[in-house]
Parts: structure tokens; C-alpha cells; sequence
């Protein structure tokens, strides 16, 4: 019986040992790796670090994470752009002023009835018909700029990486173009290029920039604000007017009588 079970146990490791060789001859890397083993004996780091990426490490290709990845950053990205476009768009038409506009524009195009009555519709379908037209007017027509304009298919991440490179092509044409034109011809500036260095100045992106109105942008231009020294000038003239609107403001006002008396960290050795 002794016999049988040592026969019966060496028969077991004997079995392990071919199964784990035939693991190893089975897969191209881990033969590479035993090999290299072989061949390197001395290497023992090595071989501990192939071993246990081999035995350890998730056997998923890297490039289909980055891939998935990106895929769900885009498919975030976007919804999220449409999220906030329909809750700038819902503001505008609960906005009033904004209403009343619309309902003109489609009463004289004949959109809207003057009457509400129409055969074989309910007030409630007349009414949805009516909103769904307004919300159709001031889509067309109002201009919703910044981060909540309409989300377009460029805007999206793996759309910009796939054009990533065209972009580079772009930008590195336009700066050798600005340089040629305006640092070696010395030309003057054309009403693009003063906006693009103002927006520059003001360390803002282009949806930022974009997202301004327009008499703001017309007196950027008129106050010259492509020249560094005008914009500092400017610059310094809109913080002493906002100190100014913050020294008048009530609030303000009783939040620097709290510092001045100690703030929150006010010590007092006066009894309670």
C-alpha cells in the first residue's frame, strides 16, 4: 500500500510537471521567456518579472482600453454638450422676454393662429403645438454661444484625436504665415488677427471669447486692446471699477467690517 501511494503521488507531480511544460510550450511568449531563462540564467529579476507578468498580468490588449476608453469619454462628452445646450434652450423659452419675441416671429409668419380654435384638436395639443414652435424659433434664432452652443460632431474626443494631426498642419501654417506677415513684412493688423491677440491678453479660450457680446467686442477694438499697453491700462480700469462696485455694495460692506473686527479667527478676553 506504501508503494501504491508513493507511485500514486510521484505519478501526480509527474503529471503536473507536463501539464505545466505544456502550458509554457503551448504559448509563443512564455517559450520565448523560458528561452530566455536558459540562455540568462544569472538574470534572476528578470526572470521573476517575466514569470509573474506572464502569470499575473490581465490578457487584454492595452490599445483596446485606450480605445474603449476614449469611446466612453466621447460618448460623456457629448451628451453632457447636448445636456446643457437643451437647458439653455429651455431657459430662453421660459424666459419672457425671449417668449414673447418668439410668438411675434411666428404669428407673422403664420406659424401661430391668432385663434386657438382648430378642428379635431384639443387645447392641450394646440398648446404643445404652440410651445413646440417656439422652442423651434428661438433654436433658429437665438445664438447660444460657450459652453452650452449646439454640441457638433467636432467637438467630440475621438473626432479631435483622429484630427489631431491636420490640426497640427494647420496651426504650424498659420504661425509661420503670422510670423512672415506681421514680424517680417510688418503689416498691419487685419480686425482678426487684433481680436485673436486681445483674446490672448485676456487668457481666454475661443468658445469663451466667442461667448461675449458684441458691443463688449466693439469696444475692444475701439479702445485698441490688441496694444499691451492699452490692455493693462484696461485691465486696470475694470478692477478699480469692480473694487468700486464691491466698496458699494452692501454685503461687501459687512463682510469688511467682520474682518476688520477680527474675522473668524477673533480672539476676545472680555467676558462671555
Amino acid at each position: 500500500m506504501h508503494k501504491k501511494a508513493k507511485a500514486k503521488e510521484e505519478a501526480s507531480q509527474m503529471f503536473l510537471k507536463i501539464a505545466n511544460a505544456y502550458e509554457i510550450l503551448k504559448d509563443e511568449e512564455q517559450r520565448n521567456d523560458y528561452d530566455y531563462m536558459l540562455d540568462n540564467p544569472d538574470e534572476y529579476y528578470a526572470h521573476y518579472y517575466r514569470y509573474y507578468r506572464t502569470r499575473v498580468a490581465p490578457k487584454v490588449d492595452v490599445r483596446l482600453v485606450i480605445a474603449v476608453t476614449i469611446t466612453v469619454i466621447s460618448v460623456v462628452q457629448y451628451y453632457g454638450a447636448w445636456s446643457n445646450y437643451n437647458s439653455a434652450l429651455n431657459y430662453l423659452c421660459k424666459d419672457q422676454k425671449y417668449r414673447i419675441r418668439a410668438t411675434e416671429i411666428a404669428k407673422s409668419e403664420g406659424l401661430i393662429s391668432a385663434s386657438r380654435k382648430r378642428k379635431g384638436k384639443s387645447k392641450e395639443e394646440i398648446k404643445e403645438e404652440e410651445e413646440a414652435t417656439i422652442r423651434k424659433i428661438i433654436e433658429e434664432k437665438m445664438d447660444i454661444r460657450g459652453g452650452y452652443s449646439k454640441p457638433k460632431a467636432t467637438d467630440v474626443l475621438w473626432v479631435q484625436l483622429v484630427l489631431l494631426p491636420y490640426h497640427i498642419v494647420l496651426y504650424i501654417a498659420w504661425w509661420l504665415r503670422w510670423v512672415w506677415r506681421f514680424n517680417i513684412k510688418r503689416e498691419e493688423y487685419g480686425e482678426e488677427e487684433k481680436l485673436h491677440i486681445i483674446r490672448k491678453f485676456m487668457g481666454l479660450s475661443q468658445a469663451q471669447f466667442d461667448a461675449q457680446e458684441e458691443h463688449e467686442i466693439e469696444e475692444y477694438l475701439e479702445r485698441e486692446l490688441w496694444i499691451k499697453q492699452n490692455f493693462t491700462e484696461w485691465k486696470q480700469q475694470k478692477e478699480e471699477e469692480m473694487k468700486s462696485k464691491l466698496a458699494e455694495s452692501a454685503r461687501y460692506k459687512m463682510y469688511r467690517r467682520y474682518m476688520k473686527k477680527g474675522g473668524a479667527g477673533q480672539i476676545s478676553f472680555g467676558p462671555d
